[in-house]
């Protein structure tokens, strides 16, 4: 059955999980007055303190195994037209998108933006390695861009609303922990258990501040070394574009397989730099295997590990850059540093990421085609990135400008400028 209703009062809305924080009620306000419909299933306590006390809540105290058969029943008897959801690969969404295909329904996913920090991703159906960009390549951009596209700018210094990011993260696992008992069925999506995602993430609100001096320490014996090195940009090992869009069980596998390469290619006197992520917790063991498969390999002395840092400055001094698939690889292309993805991601495309076997990139890594990346970056701007961001206040009040218009269409964003690009 495919449900074809289009006018803003006949548009039912159902929100599942979203990102830490008042987003997802903030956009419920502006759905419900531009006239849609708008209902969100909570699965935690956490869910219910981010709605704020708005009306439309829908507890849901049913486990993994229950959730299916229950959110097509949802579904139907709320008559619903529109799912919302942060992310796609999480087993409750990856459930509920099932059934909304099913039916027929529009499917909107909200990301991290691909062009972080300034942008947010909005698609339909899917993000990452289910994106519609997955099948694009960049001949057909630069066809529907109509238009050479324009240099790009500088790239930025600064990533994002990190402590904001921190704070909801903190507060929202704070109260799936204190409220488990009315939903004593919930499982986090992750590993661990509600008590410990909460002590992780109040260890790292409380430790902001000395781990910023550590951060502020290990970059400036770096900036000092004289040496030239590689970066090798990490990633949370729980993430879901880790877990879904690679080939590594483990974030140590990763790690291992770049120590191994770069003893084997690089030049003598390089360094390898691995770079943790932002929101790293120490839930997995990065730094020991870090310290303990270089020194396995006679490479102590040429392989460091910061925790976190400013991305700006490693790039601008780095050689090239590694990742699985992380955002920040756009980075590294935006300033035209030679870039290998070892995952599955929307930016690795021919002209790019290079192919080249990690060995062979650490001796003589390609660099990308900065007329290409020019292209994508647009094509990009004018689809699936909207300003804003979802934790700081200032950046989710431009995003909730921006993002209504793109949920009430009927196309989607890649759909919306082909139609633009054919007039």
């Amino acid at each position: 059955m495919q449900r074809t209703e289009t006018a803003t009062g006949n548009r039912i809305f159902l929100l599942l999980q979203g990102p830490h924080g008042p987003f997802f009620g903030q956009l419920a306000d502006r759905l419900r007055a531009s006239g849609a419909t708008v209902w969100r299933a909570g699965f935690n306590a956490g869910d219910k303190v981010c709605w704020g006390g708005r009306p439309g809540y829908l507890p849901v105290h049913l486990g993994p195994d229950d959730w299916p058969a229950a959110c097509a029943r949802l579904l139907d008897d709320r008559g619903i037209t529109d799912i919302v959801v942060y992310g796609t690969a999480r087993p409750i969404h990856a459930a509920a998108l099932e059934k909304a295909r099913q039916r027929g329904l529009r499917i909107h996913v909200f990301e991290e933006g691909y062009l972080r920090p300034y942008w947010a991703t909005y698609e339909r159906n899917g993000s990452n390695g289910d994106s519609a960009l997955m099948t694009l390549d960049i001949k057909e951009m630069e066809a529907r861009l109509g238009a050479p596209a324009a240099r790009a700018t500088p790239a930025p210094a600064h990533w994002g609303d990190m402590r904001a990011h921190v704070f909801h993260g903190a507060r929202y696992h704070f109260h799936v922990w204190a409220g488990q008992r009315r939903y004593p069925a919930f499982r986090p999506h992750r590993a661990l258990d509600i008590r410990q995602e909460f002590r992780l993430h109040l260890r790292r609100l409380l430790l902001m501040p000395i781990h910023h001096v550590q951060r502020a320490l290990s970059a400036r014996r770096l900036r000092n070394g004289g040496f030239p090195y590689h970066l090798v940009l990490l990633q949370l090992e729980h993430d879901a574009s880790f877990q879904t869009y690679s080939p590594y069980a483990s974030m140590t596998d990763f790690i291992t397989e770049c120590l191994s390469a770069f003893a084997r290619g690089a030049q003598p006197r390089a360094h390898l730099v691995f770079r943790a992520h932002p929101l790293e917790d120490g839930r997995a063991a990065i730094a020991d295997t870090i310290r303990t498969v270089a020194a396995r390999l006679g490479l102590s002395e040429r392989v460091h590990y910061l925790r976190g840092g400013k991305l700006a400055r490693l790039l601008d001094g780095a050689t090239s850059a590694v990742t699985v698939n992380s955002t920040a690889g756009q980075q590294a292309l935006w300033r035209g540093l030679p870039l290998r993805a070892m995952g599955t991601a929307v930016y690795d495309k021919p002209g790019l990421v290079s192919h080249q076997p990690l060995e062979a990139f650490f001796a003589a890594p390609l660099a990308p085609d900065p007329t290409l990346y020019a292209t994508y970056r647009a094509f990009l701007l004018q689809t699936s990135q909207l300003p804003g961001g979802f934790y700081g206040r200032r950046n989710r009040a431009t995003l909730l400008r921006h993002c209504l218009p793109a949920l009430l269409s009927c196309a989607d964003p890649y759909e919306r400028q082909a139609a633009t690009a054919a007039t």
